[in-house]
Formats: C-alpha cells, structure tokens, sequence
C-alpha cells in the first residue's frame, strides 16, 4: 500500500501541517483513524430529572455507586477535595494506557508520523466544547505552564502595574513576584473582605484598581482556590478593556464546571486544567490565546515547531507522555453522554446542600453569598476550633486538616482567610450527601473532643 504524503511544515516529522489542518472547515476535515476502539458511555442510563434537587443523590444514579463504577477513589475515605488534583475518570485513565502501549509497539511511527495529526484532531474537538476557534487553542501540561508562557511573553517596563486578587493563587502570586522583580514591574494586590456581599463587591474593587495609571494588566481566577467563587468575569472583562488593561484569567478550576464560551467571554488570554472538574488523566490543560496577541506569545520550551505559528510552537514541546492529550476524546465522549448541565445541577445542588447542612449544624455562614458557589462551597467552622490564644493561622487550619485526615479518613481542606477557620467542600459526581453527613459528625466530635489541634 502506498503511503499517504503529509505535508511538512517544520522539523522531521512526516505529518507536520498542524496550521493547515486547525484551520480547515469541519466539512474539509478529516480525522485520523483511531488505533484502538475507544469506550463508548450508551450503557450509563441517564435520568431526567426537574427544577430541584433530588431529595438524595441516589434517585440520579450518582454519589457512591457512580464512584464505584467510574472512578478509583478509596471506598473508605470520604473524598471532599475534588478541586485539588481532580479524580481520573477510570475509562480515560484505561484509554490513556492503551495510548502508552501503542506508542511503544513503533514509537518512530507514533511520534513521526501520527501524533501530531491526533492532537490536532483532540485540540479541535476541545475547542468546541469551550467555545471558540481551535486555531486560537494550544494543548499544555497544566495550568501552572499556561501562566508561565504568558507571562513569560508579555514586556512589562518599570512601573508598568500588574492588579490581582488577594486570593489570587499562591504559586500565580509568586511568578507575578517574581515577573516584577525581573522588570521592574508593580503588583497591586487588591483586597477583597469576607464574607463577599455580591458579585458587585468584586467588579466595583477591580474597576477602582484598573483605572489606576500604568495598570497594564490583570490576572485573575475564575474561580479561586482558596476562595472558590464564581467571579462575574462577564462584567469585570469590559470593565478592563474600557481602561486598556488586558486579563490573564487562570481557569484552573473551570473546565467542566462552568459553561464555558471563550468567544463571548473575550479574555485576552484563558488557561484551564482538565484533570480537575473534567477528570482526564494528570498532565493536561489548555491555554487561549485571543487572535491579534498570538504573535506575541510563546511557549517556555523552544523547539522543532518555532516560528511555524502559534499552535505549531506549543504542539510538540519534545518528547514526554502525550497519552493524557489523546484521552481527552474519551472525556469529551462522557461528558457529551453524561451531560455538563446534568452534572452542574447534580454537583451544584449537592455543594449548596453542603453549606446549607453544614452552616445550620455549626452555626456558621459561608464566604459569601450562596449564589456565588458553583461545584465548591466554603464553610466558616465553628468557634470551638479556634486557639484560646494566639492567631488563627495556616499552622491552625492545617492541624485540624491533618486530624480529620488521621483520625477520621476525610480529605478536604481547611482553610485560614481574614482571621477566620473554613472548610473548603467539592462536590462531584461520586460525592453523596452521606459524605456531608461524615463530614459534620467529624467535626462536631473535634469540638467535644478539642485535643491534638
């Protein structure tokens, strides 16, 4: 059989013409054939369901016997910190071996040939599930790497002022540190109390910070891991552009969990983990680039597909284990079976249970207003956990993680913001309000039984 001819676009690679194929229509493009069968998710009976919550995760077939069936969580422990390193989906975890071991069966085949072509074919079916052109998309390892390229690539002058959040991310917090220092840049940190009133508490403090002079740009989260609210982006985006300021949005907590349309959002750039809420294997992640800065944005490894183009340059950043990349189709497979608007209103509800549960047993309130919360909730604990002396510190917030951990088999994290103890609880598709339940029990003992905190 004859072999088929690929254009060459950079380096040695066979099938190198990664900009030619993102840019053909979806009636011009063809897939590249699949070297296995991937799972198919028609046998996951899905039920309807109306305006309320159910009464117990159990009437939707999720919570623990969806746990057992499509994800590897220990049964003993009670899992509250999905919004840490995710949980793999076990179907994408299977079809990201499958990909190892296929690679291995004739890997100057694989990476010369056929790996390129595959993660245009992934990198467009990504790119429609966030709502936007796939030649404005690049496939990356994590979020942190996403950051990194931007702001790696962005020329700040001394005195050019760089605005985020308070609870901005810590690692983001030190490369925008570090970015200052090697420039001669300023980082605003812009304050935000607690509890947060509404979403008008936010805009109206960034809109103040950006009006500033030399305020170049802002990097905020969609949704902030310490204080995981949803930011009004729709509002604060404009607010920026009407001063000029350009926005970094670290969606590391997005994916998944809210509907995403980077086109009408009109950030000038977006990064997103999907081992987080969408539950791919670890080592994937997206960064958006809107289409008039792409020039100016490059990836931190330099290699065969610079000065190709955009994609070109972040598609191959050398060799290392792309199987998580290529299991992203089995995600997008299950997620188009299970339904992202059925799992929002499944996780959503059992995460809003959770602060309405937790609140009313401890007599405590949340971070902010209910409607801020999307899949995560953050809970005030109650006062028989704080010191008698002394402050209320990250040293405090992690000894009674590090109990509820040891004594009880919990993950969640506890988290120490404005003077105040908190509990961060994620909710997903293997989360039962039994797990709430725990969750309480275990707490309220540490009240009784204050010792070791």
């Amino acid at each position: 059989m004859a072999e088929q001819k690929a254009r060459r676009d950079f380096g040695s690679f066979h099938a190198s013409n990664v900009q030619e194929l993102l840019e053909q229509s979806e009636e011009e493009y063809v897939p590249p054939p699949m070297p296995f069968k991937l799972p198919t998710f028609d046998h996951i009976q899905m039920p309807v369901f109306g305006q309320q919550p159910p009464s117990e995760p159990a009437e939707l077939q999720f919570g623990k016997a969806f746990k057992e069936k499509h994800f590897l969580l220990e049964d003993d422990c009670t899992f509250l910190n999905h919004g840490a390193f995710g949980g793999v989906l076990k179907e994408a975890l299977k079809v990201a071996q499958e990909w190892q071991e296929y690679v291995e069966r004739q890997p100057l085949r694989f990476f010369d040939r056929e790996l390129l072509p595959h993660l245009v074919h992934v990198t467009r079916r990504l790119a429609k599930f966030v709502e936007c052109d796939p030649q404005d998309l690049v496939l990356v390892t994590n979020a942190t790497t996403a950051i990194n390229s931007v702001l790696r690539s962005l020329k700040f002058s001394p005195g050019d002022v760089i605005v985020c959040l308070n609870f901005t991310y810590g690692a983001v917090k030190k490369l925008l540190n570090q970015v200052c220092l090697d420039t001669g840049a300023v980082l605003k940190e812009v304050t935000i109390t607690l509890p947060v009133s509404s979403p008008v508490q936010i805009v109206e403090a960034i809109q103040k910070a950006v009006s500033q002079e030399r305020v170049k740009l802002a990097v905020l989260d969609h949704i902030p891991s310490n204080i995981p609210i949803i930011l009004p982006l729709q509002q604060i985006i404009p607010v920026c552009h009407e001063h000029g300021v350009q926005v970094l949005v670290d969606g590391a907590h997005a994916l998944g969990a809210l509907q995403l349309d980077l086109r009408k959002l009109d950030a000038d750039f977006y990064v997103s983990n999907a081992h987080k809420w969408f539950c791919s294997p670890k080592g994937a992640a997206f960064l958006y680039v809107r289409r008039d800065l792409k020039p100016s944005i490059h990836p931190l490894v330099i290699s065969h597909g610079y000065g190709s183009g955009f994609n070109s340059e972040f598609i191959w950043a050398g060799l290392h284990d792309y199987s998580p990349f290529l299991a992203l189709h089995t995600l997008l497979d299950f997620w188009k079976r299970v339904g992202v608007v059925r799992f929002r209103f499944y996780a959503y509800g059992v995460a809003k249970y959770a602060g309405d549960y937790l609140c009313a047993k401890w007599g405590t309130q949340r971070a902010a207003t209910e409607t801020m919360f999307g899949c995560m909730t953050l809970v005030e604990l109650p006062q028989g956990l704080y010191p008698e002396e002394g402050e209320v510190n990250y040293a405090v917030a992690e000894g009674i993680q590090n109990r509820l951990y040891h004594d009880f088999n919990i993950e969640v994290p506890v988290k120490s913001a404005q003077g105040k103890l908190y509990v961060r609880v994620s909710a997903h598709l293997h989360t039962s309000y039994e797990d709430i339940h725990t969750l309480e029990k275990a707490i309220t003992e540490m009240v009784t039984s204050p010792q070791n905190l």
